[in-house]
């Protein structure tokens, strides 16, 4: 019978802390990396590990576009646009590409979506698998490794062209701040300040984030300049979308603070993107920075 993430990650008892993982030897079922585990049980269900009948070809398979975080004064945001692209094809408008991670990480991906999604999906269960096993959740520092290694043993797919390239940011309790963190098809994970952008229309996005973003921002003006810098992105790749005021699909944000996750709700997105689109019909450019500033 095929087993699934979430078959393999439950319990016995409701906690495997001294208990072990039913089903599983003392070792394996004290074994901490749950991708570890799935390796011994169901290596079939990593991501890397799908087999094709033949040949793939990239361009038939869609892609997400546009990922984005910025730290602000109480923690850090992490935004994505809608669009999935199959070569020259809009294949998806309304993908949500930034998800929970934990309770004080989230999790943003760029690339091949299908390998992009269980790999995230795999990457919650894994710090979910580590707190059930150690009783304590692990490090900012530790989740981006153990996502590092995730995304490492994609290198085979990736070097075919099946790239998963994810942007993981959370809040830090020990030193009280928001931290990002980036990667490569190799893995990381690259701690980068401040600002960062991934994805097909980063370098555009990058640009917009370099001239918005300063120290001590709130978190209504972060979410502004998230939005703003996916409007550039989408005005110049035409692989992310912007704001689509007409189907009322808008990009996707979410907060990580002191109090942990959130997704902002639409209608707060919407209030923001409605408020750059209207300003963009009158400065089509966007806000231009002070040249002495």
């Amino acid at each position: 019978m095929k087993a699934s993430f979430e078959a393999c990650s439950r319990a016995k008892g409701g906690s495997i802390v001294g208990d072990g993982i039913a089903g599983l030897g003392d070792e394996l079922g004290r074994e901490n990396s749950f991708a570890r585990v799935l390796a011994q049980v169901a290596p079939e269900l990593l991501p890397w590990n799908t087999k094709a009948d033949g040949p793939v070809a990239p361009l038939h398979l869609a892609h997400g576009t546009t990922i984005l975080a910025v730290v602000h004064a109480d923690g850090v945001v992490m935004a994505g646009d809608r669009r999935a692209t199959m070569g020259n094809v809009i294949a998806q408008r309304d993908l949500e590409k930034v998800a929970l991670a934990d309770e004080f990480s989230a999790v943003a991906f760029a690339g091949t979506v299908g390998l992009a999604t269980e790999m995230v999906r795999l990457f919650q269960r894994e710090l979910e698998h580590y707190e059930k096993v150690e009783g304590q959740p692990l490090s900012l520092d530790g989740k981006a490794r153990r996502l590092a290694t995730l995304v490492q043993g994609n290198l085979a797919q990736a070097v075919q062209g099946l790239a998963v390239i994810p942007v993981f940011a959370g809040y830090d309790q020990s030193s009280g701040r928001g931290r990002i963190f980036s990667f490569d098809v190799t893995g990381g994970p690259y701690e980068t300040a401040d600002h960062y952008a991934d994805g097909s229309g980063s370098p555009y996005a990058r640009g917009a984030l370099k001239k918005l973003w300063r120290p001590g921002l709130s978190l209504r003006d972060a979410v502004f300049v998230c939005v703003q810098a996916l409007y550039d992105a989408a005005d110049d790749d035409s692989a992310t979308g912007g704001p689509d005021l007409t189907r009322r699909i808008f990009p996707t944000v979410s907060a990580v603070t002191a109090e942990g996750y959130r997704a902002l709700p639409e209608s707060e997105i919407r209030e923001i993107a409605e408020a750059v689109v209207a300003a963009r019909m009158q400065a089509p450019n966007g806000p231009v920075a002070s040249l002495t500033g």
